[in-house]
């Protein structure tokens, strides 16, 4: 078994349902396949970078999984028979594939998140202290040329003695 991410991308007019019905299909394959599901995330309906099959927002969402290769391969050839899928890509990657160790990886990650919003609270008040305003320069004092200039300036000089 190995560890993999899908990301997806669904067509913008689908409703709650829709989206639903979709990543609970994904679901049973991957459970069909004695895939371990590691995590599933939302992250809704965003603009893209470019036009998609003539339209411009998206609603992502976001599969990771230990499986095997067939696995992979069914849920690809799933989301490229789906209409309603506008893009998808599968990446493989590092990280345990036993249910007890994804476990802990999900365990590991949110005593991480919990201890950096406790620890975020406290130094942010620090930081506002000790940060100082930037030095300006006197307004009499000329800005510096760039080398660049100065590199002409002195082939035209050099020029002119020839």
């Amino acid at each position: 078994m190995k560890r993999y991410e899908v990301i997806a991308i669904a067509k913008p007019d689908l409703i709650e349902e829709g989206i639903a019905k979709l990543i609970e299909r994904i679901e049973k394959i991957i459970f069909k396949h004695q895939g371990i599901i590691a995590k599933i995330d939302k992250w809704g309906k965003k603009r893209l970078a470019y036009e998609i099959k003539k339209h411009k927002e998206g609603y992502y969402f976001l599969f990771d999984f230990a499986g095997d290769g067939p696995l992979v391969s069914e849920i690809e050839r799933n989301y490229k028979i789906d209409d309603r899928i506008l893009k998808f890509i599968t990446i493989k990657k590092d990280g345990a594939v036993t249910r007890e160790g994804i476990d802990a990886e999900i365990a590991a990650a949110e005593t991480k998140k919990e201890l950096e919003t406790k620890a975020g609270e406290a130094p942010a008040s620090a930081e506002e202290k000790t940060i100082q305003p930037a030095e300006q320069s006197p307004a009499n004092e000329k800005p510096r040329r760039s080398t660049v200039k100065k590199i002409a300036k002195k082939e035209t000089e050099e020029n002119k003695e020839d």
